[in-house]
């Protein structure tokens, strides 16, 4: 009898955690979790200056809420606001969005 009998093939835990977060009520937390790390991602990659001095706070239906922590970082984040929303829509953590709302962050 070989060794791998009876054995089940392992799971990758990515591909288990959506059904786990359904099953305790969590899906909205685990979407905007994995939003958050696709919107990070993006700006890294689109926006490098801005990457670090902002992050996505809120999805409120098609419209992704972001925090800036000085206003530059928000225009900058305006200006590229298409470019931003395109990559978010395309990625597999992102989703469609039809507007980006930038506030900068009062500390």
């Amino acid at each position: 009898m070989s060794r791998d009998q009876g054995r089940r093939r392992p799971e990758r835990i990515g591909d288990l955690l959506p059904a786990a977060a359904r099953q305790l009520g969590l899906d909205e937390e685990f979407r905007l979790a994995r939003a958050m790390a696709t919107w990070d991602a993006i700006v890294a990659e689109r926006v490098p200056a801005a990457a670090g001095a902002c992050r996505l706070t809120r999805l409120e239906g098609a419209v992704l809420v972001v925090e800036a922590s000085h206003p530059i970082v928000a225009q900058e984040l305006r200006l590229h606001a298409a470019e931003l929303l395109e990559a978010f829509a395309a990625a597999p953590g992102g989703g469609r969005a039809g507007q980006l709302r930038v506030a900068v962050r009062h500390v």
